[in-house]
């Protein structure tokens, strides 16, 4: 027996998102050969059964399998189907700390690229109450990549009065908080995380080689010196397929 249209859940969930219904649609394919529910070598439904399934037309389910198929995970064959290829590649190596010390260490094969370096900036607003904005900041836009593959793109703000104190290259190899940790005269008295999850817009989607509307972590990060001066406000977009949160509760 169907289920009714108007009690399909997948219908049902299409219509609460405005991201494109194919992108969506490419998303829950992925996930279903990530999980096993479409294994390797099986045949998945066809166009029409898929149309049929989400409700929507047969040209819509042709652009979510180009994208997976683009992707390397579907192979489609003339009258014989498409067949499940590979499942997706999730290198869950990049963790983000949850204490101080992980915080300033630097990850293993990590390049740091500066795609714009901005003097005099103000401040973006931050969530929280901590701290006091300095009257100015240097702000770099930063993309991290290991093996040429990007997986964070981040906004790093220092306050003007002590970032000539750090090094220029220390800005294309260090950590956030790394390039705040050792000012001289500088202590950080206070420091912030907040994790968001959200998703790829169209920049970010760009600059991370992801689809608009996949999952990220957005990852605020505040430092705050003796004096009570935020010197550092670093907001960061993880990929979601390349991340992990682990904290230590004993």
């Amino acid at each position: 027996m169907k289920t009714p249209r108007a009690e399909n859940p997948t219908i049902q969930a299409l219509q609460k998102s405005s991201v494109s219904r194919y992108i969506q649609l490419a998303s829950l394919f992925r996930q279903r050969i990530e999980s096993g529910v479409w294994d390797v070598g099986e045949r998945i439904p066809t166009v029409k059964e898929l149309a049929e399934q989400c409700g929507v037309a047969t040209l819509t389910i042709r652009q979510a399998l180009d994208i997976i198929e683009g992707e390397g995970l579907i192979e489609r064959f003339r009258a014989k189907g498409t067949f499940v290829r590979e499942r997706p590649s999730r290198d869950l190596w990049c963790e983000v700390r949850t204490d101080w010390s992980g915080m300033l260490i630097a990850r293993q094969n990590a390049k740091i690229e500066i795609l714009s370096d901005e003097p005099d900036a103000p401040l973006p607003k931050y969530e929280g109450d901590i701290g006091n904005p300095a009257p100015a900041y240097r702000h770099l836009r930063r993309r991290h990549l290991r093996d040429g593959a990007a997986f964070l793109l981040a906004d790093v703000y220092v306050d003007m009065r002590v970032s000539a104190s750090i090094g220029n290259e220390d800005y294309a190899t260090l950590t956030a908080m790394r390039l705040v940790a050792d000012i001289p005269g500088q202590t950080i008295e206070d420091a912030t995380q907040i994790v968001t999850i959200g998703s790829a817009d169209l920049e970010t989607a760009n600059h991370l080689n992801l689809s608009i509307g996949d999952p990220v972590a957005k990852v605020q990060r505040i430092a705050v010196n003796q004096h009570g001066d935020i010197i550092l406000l670093a907001n960061g977009i993880y990929r979601g397929d390349q991340m992990k949160i682990e904290m230590k509760l004993r």
